[in-house]
């Protein structure tokens, strides 16, 4: 039996953030395994040793996790200072090679590249992932169904990702498509039911394929935490904007699970998952319910309408001003002309002061 928490903090927001550490003169990847072994209250070890993972824990509002991630990422600063290195928040790095990087001596991160080979060792790349607490199983599930047309115009929104080994990808986010390399990553199947989800876990598991934590899709029922998890977007660089996708996504699920939204059209939602990856705002995205094609401004301007109320409730207006649909901070790293030049201005975002 899988273990369930629903129910014991419902509607709460918790925030984990991808971060890497890099060479204060070079700006190449550096190992955290120092900082790390000295210890950081709320950060823990990634996949690759350059990277953290800053977790908020349970948190009663968006702006109390913004506080909490801000504060997290000036302890790793702080820490890292001591050992030369800097933090950089983004969707990927700029020039690393992610296969040359070296992978944490952790029985559960080495399984993982067991077994998916040469597809784990690409996956130096970050996300921003948003736990909402769910009220019990079946909410989660409906919730679950009712956020999947909508995470592809949020992939577009955060697209932070257009430079991968030294060169631009042609994408706006490349993690996006390195991610969807790994089984069970992308779009994420729907469940008829929680019944349907545990059976299918509870068969991987006996066969040997994975925990429920060895998925990867851009939202996926979290029972140990219970929370529905939202892993669409690219890291953000900029706090202020990683509040504002915090409290889209934390306004997006609490609407989901109060609506009986009809099944999502996978194929439409794997053509918009392309589609946001390849041109981020500049995308003309399918529209979840009409045929036709709605630019991402539109289609975002449309979800802040039905989630009107639900900002409202949650207060979140203000939070939310950060995030403008005409434009992403992919664009900010093709505008300093090179990979060198944007992991130098990723790093003096990555700690700017919220407004």
């Amino acid at each position: 039996t899988i273990e369930r928490a629903f129910g014991e903090s419902p509607w709460t927001v918790g925030v984990e953030e991808e971060l890497v550490l890099v060479n204060e003169e070079t700006l190449d990847v550096a190992s955290a395994s120092a900082l790390l072994e000295r210890g950081v209250d709320g950060a823990k070890r990634e996949l690759f040793a350059c990277m953290v993972e800053t977790t908020t824990g349970v948190c009663a509002t968006a702006a109390d996790a913004l506080a909490k991630l801000v504060a997290l990422r000036r302890a790793v600063a702080d820490a890292a200072a001591s050992d030369g290195l800097r933090v950089l928040a983004t969707g990927s790095h700029p020039f690393a090679l992610p296969e040359a990087q070296q992978i944490v001596d952790v029985a559960h991160y080495l399984e993982f590249v067991e077994l998916a080979g040469p597809a784990a060792r690409r996956q130096l790349v970050c996300g921003l992932h948003v736990h909402v607490g769910m009220p019990d199983a079946e909410t989660c599930v409906l919730a679950h169904e009712g956020v999947v047309p909508w995470l592809p115009l949020v992939l577009a929104l955060s697209a932070n990702s257009p430079w991968f080994r030294g060169e631009h990808a042609g994408l706006m986010s490349k993690r996006a498509e390195v991610l969807a390399t790994l089984p069970r990553a992308g779009v994420p199947p729907r469940w008829d039911g929680y019944g349907a989800w545990e059976q299918t876990m509870e068969r991987f598991g006996a066969a040997g394929v994975g925990r429920p934590e060895n998925t990867w899709w851009d939202a996926r029922v979290h029972p140990a935490m219970g929370t529905l998890e939202l892993r669409a977007p690219d890291q953000p660089t900029e706090p202020a904007l990683a509040g504002a996708f915090v409290a889209l996504l934390h306004a997006l699920a609490l609407f989901a699970a109060r609506e009986q939204a009809p099944p999502a059209s996978r194929p439409d939602v794997h053509t918009n998952r392309f589609l946001a990856s390849r041109f981020g705002p500049a995308a003309q995205l399918l529209h979840p319910e009409e045929d036709r094609l709605v630019p991402v401004p539109e289609l975002y301007r449309e979800l802040l309408d039905r989630l009107s109320p639900t900002i409202d409730e949650l207060g979140v207006t203000r939070l939310l001003e950060p995030l403008d649909p005409e434009r992403c901070e992919a664009e900010l790293q093709l505008a300093a002309g090179d990979a060198r030049a944007a992991a130098d201005d990723l790093v003096r975002r990555s700690l700017a002061s919220p407004a």
